[in-house]
């Protein structure tokens, strides 16, 4: 049973809740999020609060009840603060920049990189070697993060490539010298 599903979302001021057959729009100051509610689920709002219930006592509406809630929270969480991640590229040589919205990015590959931002996403170098995405829609914001991050990870040896900020990349040791012992 869900804990998580129990506990009613609180909306905040500015942000505005509609539902109606099945669908949930949530309107606040950054923009508008959509969501289809699953059929297990039944949604009610009413003073400032949205209370989800489960219409069945099957396995399936237990996780889809704490699942729809998390869901919910995050879209309120979206338009009204929104959600950044931060990227960090090391190594001598690795370049980025951001023209309008175009990532270039110098990876030691034969070849530049670009990539397109998609919609509703923001990317911005702070600093010099961070690159900020943000964005009101959570799965956008990490799943445009992860995909940066996988063109060049940060590698065990030198620590070259991209990270989170305030990520930790485990070092290896590289190889010995044996030469001097014979």
């Amino acid at each position: 049973m869900s804990r998580i599903g129990k506990k009613p979302i609180e909306l905040k001021d500015g942000v505005e809740a509609k539902y109606q057959d099945g669908h949930l729009s949530i309107k606040g100051p950054k923009g508008t999020l959509d969501l289809d509610v699953h059929k297990e689920i039944s949604l009610e709002i009413k003073d400032k609060q949205i209370i989800l219930t489960k219409n069945g006592q099957t396995k399936e509406a237990g996780a889809l009840w704490g699942l729809m809630r998390s869901l919910i929270s995050n879209m309120v969480m979206g338009v009204t603060e929104g959600y950044k991640k931060q990227l960090e590229l090391q190594g001598v040589g690795y370049r980025m920049s951001v023209q309008g919205k175009k990532i270039n990015l110098a990876l030691g590959f034969s070849h530049p990189v670009v990539v397109d931002v998609p919609e509703g996403l923001e990317a911005k170098i702070e600093e010099n070697n961070v690159l900020a995405i943000s964005g009101i829609d959570k799965q956008k914001v990490g799943q445009f993060s992860a995909e940066i991050r996988k063109l060049k990870k940060a590698e065990p040896y030198k620590g070259k490539g991209f990270r989170y900020v305030g990520e930790h990349v485990r070092r290896k040791a590289g190889k010995k010298a044996t030469a001097a012992a014979k």
